[in-house]
């Protein structure tokens, strides 16, 4: 008896492991970081596709794209209540 209630234990926590393992690899919004307006420091524009892949959206966040496809913050960009 003592057999069958350790198998099904570790059955359980088997598959309680692996549900836990695929739930933390989702492809989320959360995975690439944040982004702050008017700064590209640390930002990777892949892991960022709602602003990046759009660029009504990225220029809301001050970023326009250059002709060879790198991203830049505007020129007089404002950030809060500071200027950069």
């Amino acid at each position: 008896m003592l057999t069958k209630t350790t198998i099904a234990f570790a059955t359980a926590l088997i598959f309680g492991i692996a549900s836990a393992a695929l739930a933390g690899s989702e492809n989320t919004e959360e995975r690439g970081g944040f982004v702050i307006p008017c700064s590209l420091d640390g930002v990777n524009p892949v892991y960022h596709p709602l602003i990046f892949g759009h660029p009504a959206a990225a220029r809301e966040y001050g970023f326009i794209q250059l002709r060879d496809g790198s991203w830049q913050v505007e020129k007089h960009c404002v950030r809060g209540l500071y200027h950069n």
